[in-house]
């Protein structure tokens, strides 16, 4: 016997996040009744975490489902929702989620407008597509945002998944995505050019010279915050910030060019909240400040 509450559930797509998360539904007792799934991958996907649940037309899946998740590129969401609501699609008290980081719940104005209820629930997390994600839902937040009133919905559905919401304000959107990117993405940047330096000076296996130092230095970052800043810069050895910076000069230029321009971006920052610590005196800063401007 299903439990109460249980909702009929639509994936659109089978994305890397709407097939895991349709997985996590669907391990909660809800009954995923439909998922859209264009191409190859997304099909593989659906038949490997979603099994016997049919692969449908959008429109199809929205008057089957009364939570819709949608699981799609932001800049497709808007056009996406627009076009079903031309089509009389959405039904009044429909729930109708959407997992993007950037938008609340403004972008589903005309959801509302046909009485069906709007929710923004987007994972901080990065997705593989694999059933691995769904263990790691569990150490996973959510950024909710929702209507007053149906804010206990998106929560409750968060943690049947496994995960913790936690709410965000619908005009703080677009700044906490800003966050969670800058933060993700440009890490896989900075090991990326991390590791390539060093194969270069002939580090064969550059994950396992950096692995060690990188987590404990997350590790020490998330637990201390900035009191966990380390490093030329925060220590005010300009000379040393000046070689890197002259050796970054010569290896760029006979390589992708983007790795002195993201060292003095970073150290140019990291000076800026040392001398708000109080970490560099005032010659300290100064000299560092001069490094940088020289190896620009």
């Amino acid at each position: 016997m299903a439990k109460p509450g249980r909702l009929g559930v639509g994936i659109i797509s089978a994305g890397k996040v709407g097939a895991v998360l349709g997985a996590a539904l669907r391990g909660a007792e809800h009954a995923v009744v439909g998922v859209s799934a264009v191409s190859e991958a997304s099909r593989e996907r659906a038949e490997a975490l979603l099994p016997g649940v049919p692969v449908l037309e959008i429109q199809d899946i929205v008057e089957r489902s009364e939570l819709v998740l949608l699981a799609v590129p932001d800049d497709a969401l808007a056009g996406l929702v627009d076009g079903l609501a031309k089509l009389g699609a959405w039904q009044p008290g429909q729930l109708v989620a959407h997992t993007s980081g950037r938008f609340g719940v403004g972008v589903l104005r005309p959801v509302r407008a046909a009485g069906a209820i709007p929710l923004a629930l987007h994972p901080a997390m990065t997705f593989t597509g694999m059933s691995l994600d769904l263990t790691r839902l569990l150490d996973c937040t959510f950024g909710v945002t929702a209507d007053a009133a149906m804010l206990p919905i998106a929560q409750a559905l968060v943690v049947e998944m496994g995960a913790e919401p936690v709410a965000i304000a619908e005009g703080d959107r677009t700044l906490y995505h800003t966050a969670l990117a800058h933060g993700s993405n440009h890490l896989v940047t900075l090991v990326a050019q991390a590791s390539q330096l060093l194969r270069d000076v002939g580090v064969d296996e550059p994950a396992r010279m950096l692995g060690p130092l990188l987590r404990a230095t997350l590790e020490n970052a998330l637990a201390s915050g900035e009191s966990a800043l380390t490093g030329p810069v925060a220590r005010g050895d300009a000379g040393t910030v000046a070689a890197h910076a002259e050796a970054l000069r010569e290896y760029d230029a006979g390589t992708h060019g983007d790795v002195l321009e993201a060292y003095l971006a970073m150290a140019r920052a990291t000076a800026r909240r040392a001398e708000n610590r109080g970490l560099l005196k005032t010659d300290q800063l100064g000299a560092i400040r001069a490094a940088l401007e020289e190896g620009a």
